[in-house]
């Protein structure tokens, strides 16, 4: 098993490659295949339409939809024993979902291209949300899934539990990670000036002996978390000359050391969190309604409400005619308002398939979460946009708040071409994750 020691190692080879990756050759569509994706499309051979989703071929899941998908099991079997055993056959499953499919049908389509928010202080504070809230993964300190708050307590913790194994890489981390972004920056750029003053000029002793009184150093480096066990970690120790307190630079610490400290600082990175999914299933009845908890929203419950009632107040304005570049800015300002969205997939089956997505990714991992869910991974389907057009390949590249599917959105699947003669869309696995009948 890799060591935490190692996984710190490993996490700043990483970044070092990243940094000095340059071309990874040239792009290829979804629908491309990996073979010939660099050369001309042969004579005689009919290429693909551009709004049909060609999955790669792989034997197995990915190791993201693995985690997601026995994720959403565990937090299922939860609530489970907690309440009690579902007894829900997927025949009974499937014949639910056409009930009121056939019922939903009925009815005037209920999805728009962007689902409206009703938001009153009344929802804000309901308790039925229609997803838990927005949960991670960090590979590097755990296999847990958490919200950010309780992440960062976890993040700073496994630091700090790695100084001793560790100490400069990972002191280099704690300032990263847990100072504010902007006072990180400004320590790590004084502490590179401190060490590049040693390393260019060795021999130098006033570049060997900080004042800790001095204003640049209690302002940049003293009051951030973690830059003095970094100091410490570079050959620096606390000494008093006349009755002042310095951090003075031994010369018996290898230069080498401090080079490659000196890169560490370069090279460190806040450690990445991965959303997770937070897959579910839903029949008909379950997706009529769309509610938000706070952690979609970039302002606070009091400024949604603020907004909301000067919205009321201003009303008249809507009856103003508005450009085209003034109704943009307007659901500019709008989507702006979220970090996440809500992806859901109707399926013509009537069931829903639920993840939750950054508002920057792109629509590409919308259809790599639909196509690791599909009964039939490698078949050929197309996404519906809610105004009833495919997504092309050139949308695939686009982040869902370009493409306007914030803070939530339907998405219709079709099956296409030699597909389109299968019946079953979902795994088994994630026709369980139905929550109730």
């Amino acid at each position: 098993m890799e060591t935490a020691a190692n996984k710190i190692k490993n996490f700043f080879n990483q970044t070092s490659v990243n940094k000095n990756f340059k071309k990874a050759g040239p792009g290829r569509k979804l629908n491309d295949d990996a073979s010939t994706s660099s050369t001309p499309n042969p004579k005689g051979k009919q290429k693909k339409p551009s709004d049909i989703y060609v999955p790669v071929k792989r034997d197995d899941l990915t190791n993201e939809a693995k985690k997601a998908r026995d994720a959403a099991i565990k937090r299922l079997n939860i609530k489970q024993n907690a309440s009690g055993p579902l007894n829900i056959s997927l025949k009974a499953i499937k014949e639910q979902a056409r009930r009121e499919l056939e019922q939903q049908n009925d009815k005037s389509e209920l999805e728009s291209s962007v689902s409206n928010l009703n938001i009153t202080p009344e929802n804000l504070v309901a308790e039925k949300y229609s997803v838990d809230g927005v949960f991670f993964r960090c590979p590097l300190v755990s296999d847990e899934i958490l919200p950010k708050k309780e992440w960062k307590v976890k993040i700073k913790a496994f630091l700090y539990e790695q100084m001793t194994s560790d100490p400069g890489l990972t002191a280099c981390l704690i300032i990263k990670n847990c100072n504010v972004i902007d006072k990180a920056e400004d320590c790590i750029e004084t502490l590179k000036k401190y060490l590049t003053n040693i390393i260019s000029n060795p021999t130098e002793t006033k570049y060997q002996r900080i004042r800790m009184s001095n204003r640049i150093f209690s302002d940049k480096v003293s009051n951030v978390e973690g830059a003095m066990e970094f100091m410490k970690a570079a050959g620096f120790k606390e000494v008093i000359v006349n009755d002042d307190t310095f951090l003075e630079w031994s010369s018996e610490y290898p230069l080498e050391m401090l080079i490659q400290l000196c890169e560490a600082l370069d090279l460190c990175e806040v450690i990445p969190l991965e959303i997770d999914r937070n897959i579910k299933v839903l029949l008909p009845s379950q997706a009529e309604t769309v509610l938000l908890p706070q952690d979609f929203f970039r302002l606070s419950k009091e400024e949604i409400l603020n907004e909301q009632k000067a919205k009321t107040s201003a009303i008249e304005d809507a009856q103003i005619l508005k450009t085209k570049a003034m109704r943009e800015r307007e659901q500019e300002r709008y989507v702006n308002r979220f970090k996440y969205t809500l992806i859901r997939i109707r399926f013509p089956d009537g069931l829903y398939l639920q993840g939750t997505f950054g508002v920057n990714e792109n629509l590409s991992n919308v259809f790599e979460f639909v196509m690791e869910s599909l009964e039939y991974e490698n078949s050929e389907f197309s996404l519906i946009s809610p105004d009833g057009s495919k997504f092309s390949n050139e949308d695939s590249e686009k982040s869902l708040s370009t493409l306007r599917l914030v803070p939530n959105s339907v998405l219709k699947f079709s099956y296409e071409n030699e597909s389109k003669q299968l019946q079953d869309y979902l795994k088994q696995d994630f026709l369980m994750l139905i929550q109730s009948m």
